[in-house]
């Protein structure tokens, strides 16, 4: 009998603006088309931890950097080990999970305000949990960023020129504090194909797909 290959575990990450989701969906498209069996999902989740957290972002419900540090820790190890739709039950289902921001984002975002090592510590069961098989980050410059972010129309908690340009700076302190995770950095351009197309590059050269 042969036993299900696990599947794999691919992150996107970048600053605001950095088209994470547009790319996350694209890849998706291409690897349902080669029939292999995945999904997509994002962080804040749709979990009651993440409906709170989304609260918080929009500014509906007021609260500080600590208790938003904390929640996001919690949607994180829900969103791995929930018993019926968690990251880890559909990898052992063989299922290639595309996920749109995880703990990186967590260092770079709420690392940046409270105490890092604090924020390094609530995710620590996480990173030991489910660490990525490939994590990509999306890299644009954060002028360019916030541009992209003022077409869309309405703001969040960290979408201003100077936290994107303080989370850019932190993404990369964490990049070569964690060498051990697997970080691909891709040039987020104006065309998304282009950007589509290194992605894709980057897949085959570092998981064989």
């Amino acid at each position: 009998m042969k036993f299900m290959e696990r599947g794999k575990f691919i992150v996107f990450e970048g600053t605001d603006g950095s088209g994470k989701s547009t790319q996350a969906k694209l890849l998706l498209k291409y690897l349902s088309g080669r029939g292999i069996p995945c999904c997509l999902t994002s962080e804040p989740t749709d979990s009651p931890f993440g409906a709170l957290l989304r609260a918080a972002l929009s500014g509906r419900l007021e609260t500080d950097e600590h208790t938003i540090a904390a929640l996001f820790a919690a949607d994180r190890l829900d969103h791995i080990r929930n018993p019926f739709n968690g990251i880890e039950k559909k990898l052992q289902e063989g299922t290639f999970v595309l996920c749109d921001r995880y703990y990186f984002s967590s260092f770079a975002y709420n690392g940046g305000l409270v105490d890092p090592e604090w924020v390094i510590s609530l995710n620590a069961p996480a990173r030991a949990a489910l660490p990525p098989d490939l994590t990509i980050f999306l890299d644009l410059s954060p002028e360019e960023g916030m541009a992209r972010v003022s077409r869309r129309g309405e703001t969040e908690r960290y979408e201003t020129l100077e936290r994107q340009r303080k989370i850019r700076e932190k993404y990369f302190e964490m990049f070569a504090r964690f060498p051990e995770d697997r970080v691909r950095i891709v040039k987020s351009e104006e065309d998304k194909n282009r950007t589509q197309s290194e992605i894709r590059a980057v897949l085959k050269e570092e998981l064989g797909i």
